[in-house]
């Protein structure tokens, strides 16, 4: 039995957190599917994850108006309560938890001992879908957090211990995902939610709604994060101009904010908070794509920031558990998690506190640090087959490609066959999915890919990024069935997916030069890297004619420019055209002077052709939100477009912290 199969009636209602007279029902009257052993009795049956999650997928999408089925909740709209299905948590006890601490306690000088072991842990959401981004009020009374429930993300609210759920926004905030930044927060008194939000003009503030219901307002018009001190006497915000401009100022709206810090090379600068003490503000500093962030200190009235923890991966959601101690979101350097950290912010020595299947992807605490909530996600993702034609195509033209491997990523097309990646235990492994047969060319123990594979014009080779455990990013190459695997260019720190030059014998891929990532050429004879692209510059891709290479630009608020260069690298003159962060990948279409790019919100994305010689733009799928699209690739004969998308399990828990 592979991990993807389910082998009765009962694992499929667990898997689907129903019944069983409910799944039947749904495999009877909606076509889920569900497989019966043809020489076994009735009863006998099998059903794979990745097809029921197609299934329940196309089904939300498709109906997003059908009456709810009888063991489903009521979606609401705002001031109507709904209560969530009741599911048993079984990895709040034992050693099944989550959350299982690597220490009993917790000990830092000069403070009480903070012991998570015996921290009680408790549901708060348990919807199908997303939820994420949870914040918490300075009381602890309160939970807000994003959720698509209602088939929009919406910004939620509950009451904590009631199980009742209110919808502030009901739609009319449309793209307010932004994971890289604290999204949510509540004002000092509680009476608001606030939300980053971006409007169609691409401008970014930060909004409020009322919590006892009403219309959204500007909250910070032109910021994109904050936070108060603890008296609320003081703020600090960030907007979303190049560097992350921070800003002080006092409460008093007559008061004029003084800019104390401005990231340097393109960086970012997010989640400030003020330390307990009000003397100094942390944050998190670094690039987004890829996520290769830490926290950093600055006093609040300015000067050189100092380097509190040096992960150079994901960071995120840092708060104060006292006056020494930050708890945080981290990635580590195999590509895994991202788990809870902690560190003395004097000793500086991080401390990974959690372990497990599924990630931690927010936190937040309330202002006597006794709660926190916490977001917990388990994403997956599946392969999907679309028809590459003229006009837009939706979910009833998308069909789910059945993978033996359980989660694909990073789809790349070949003569006749399709390599993709998947995750297997610490390290990655790149498939070869051809004529229905699944054949394993590469795996790397305690090593992740980074993007896709490329396949060379020849499809003799492939060549990819891999990050290793020390954080080291190394070039392979390997022949197109896997054997004669080497690393090349050990010198540079890449940055990204590489792509092979027109000449079959060089790969283009981007390494940092004094932390900006620039193109260069790498010959696998051995001869050194040459420069191409000396400006910011990711995720290259040559044209079919192979006499330019078009490229990312740095990220800048939420969007980032497509570029290009000739050969000799100079600039090539093209269409303007800025994409959102969340995906940067490009295809040309055979046989074109066109491109297929990613445009949309951070989280919901279309795919789109665009002509480089007119700027003329067609838009090709039209998948409606919750369909996350991450990755695709196009067939060598332009007919046919696999697309990988996300989907993100993903529900809202409590920890109570127990102090001695």
């Amino acid at each position: 039995m592979t991990d993807d199969r389910l082998d009765s009636w009962k694992e499929i209602a667990t898997y689907m957190r129903r019944d069983v007279k409910t799944v039947q029902r749904w495999e009877k009257r909606e076509a889920m599917p569900v497989h019966r052993h043809l020489h076994d009795r009735l009863g006998s049956v099998y059903a794979f994850r990745n097809e029921l999650d197609a299934w329940a997928q196309n089904r939300r999408l498709s109906q997003p108006d059908a009456p709810p089925t009888a063991s489903e909740p009521t979606a609401v709209s705002s001031g109507t309560a709904m209560s969530p299905p009741v599911r048993r948590w079984p990895w709040i006890a034992g050693a099944a938890a989550v959350l299982v601490l690597l220490t009993g306690a917790v000990m830092w000088p000069r403070e009480e001992t903070l012991d998570l072991t015996d921290a009680r842990f408790q549901p708060v959401t348990d919807f199908p879908g997303i939820e994420q981004a949870a914040a918490i009020s300075r009381d602890g009374k309160l939970v807000a957090f994003l959720s698509d429930r209602a088939g929009t993300m919406d910004v939620w609210v509950t009451q904590v211990g009631t199980n009742r759920f209110y919808n502030l926004t009901n739609g009319s905030a449309r793209d307010i995902v932004n994971p890289s930044i604290r999204a949510l927060d509540f004002t000092p008194d509680s009476s608001l939610v606030t939300f980053w939000a971006r409007q169609p003009d691409r401008s970014i503030s930060v909004w409020a709604v009322p919590v006892l219901g009403g219309a959204p307002r500007p909250y910070i018009d032109g910021g994109a994060e904050f936070d108060w001190t603890a008296d609320a006497a003081r703020l600090v915000y960030h907007t979303p101009a190049d560097g992350d401009p921070m800003f002080v100022r006092d409460a008093a709206p007559s008061s004029m904010p003084r800019q104390i810090y401005s990231a340097p090379n393109k960086l970012h600068s997010h989640f400030p908070i003020w330390s307990p003490d009000a003397a100094f503000i942390y944050f998190v500093q670094g690039s987004v794509e890829p996520e290769r962030m830490d926290i950093w200190r600055i006093r609040s009235t300015g000067g050189t920031p100092e380097r509190i923890t040096t992960h150079d991966d994901v960071v995120k959601y840092p708060v104060f558990l006292n006056e020494r101690t930050l708890l945080y979101v981290a990635g580590d350097r195999d590509g895994s998690g991202p788990w809870l950290y902690s560190v003395d912010v004097e000793e500086r020595v991080p401390r990974r506190m959690s372990v497990g299947v599924d990630r931690f992807t927010s936190l937040a605490a309330s202002s006597d640090r006794r709660t926190l909530v916490a977001t917990v996600a388990s994403p997956k993702g599946t392969l999907w087959r679309l028809p590459a034609g003229t006009g837009p195509v939706g979910m009833g033209d998308a069909q789910p490609i059945s993978l033996t491997t359980g989660n694909g990523s990073s789809p790349r097309f070949g003569a006749g066959f399709l390599l993709y990646v998947s995750s297997r235990g610490t390290g990655d492994v790149i498939w070869k999915l051809e004529g229905g047969r699944v054949t394993e060319l590469w795996n790397g123990p305690d090593t992740r890919v980074v993007g896709g594979p490329a396949i060379a014009r020849d499809g003799r080779r492939l060549a990819f990024t891999i990050r290793r455990t020390d954080g080291r990013t190394l070039l392979t190459v390997a022949n197109i069935n896997g054997t004669n695997a080497r690393i090349v260019a050990t010198s540079l720190e890449l940055q990204g997916a590489p792509a092979w030059a027109p000449d079959g014998e060089t790969v283009t891929v981007a390494a940092r030069v004094d932390g900006v990532p620039q193109l260069f050429n790498v010959p696998l004879d051995g001869r050194p890297p040459s420069p191409v692209v000396n400006e910011h510059a990711v995720d290259p891709v040559w044209s079919p004619a192979g006499d330019v290479v078009v490229f990312s630009g740095a990220d800048v608020g939420t969007t980032f420019p497509l570029k290009a260069a000739t050969a000799d690298g100079r600039a090539y003159r093209m269409p303007q055209m800025m994409l959102t962060r969340g995906a940067r990948r490009v295809a040309f279409v055979p046989g074109q002077r066109a491109m297929l790019v990613l445009r949309g919100e951070i989280r919901h994305k279309n795919l789109w052709s665009i002509d480089l010689d007119t700027g003329a733009v067609t838009q090709l799928t039209d998948f409606k939100p919750g369909f996350d699209i991450r990755d695709f690739d196009i067939s060598p004969d332009g007919r046919e477009i696999v697309v990988e998308q996300v989907q993100e399990h993903s529900d809202i828990v409590l920890l109570d912290v127990r102090r001695e």
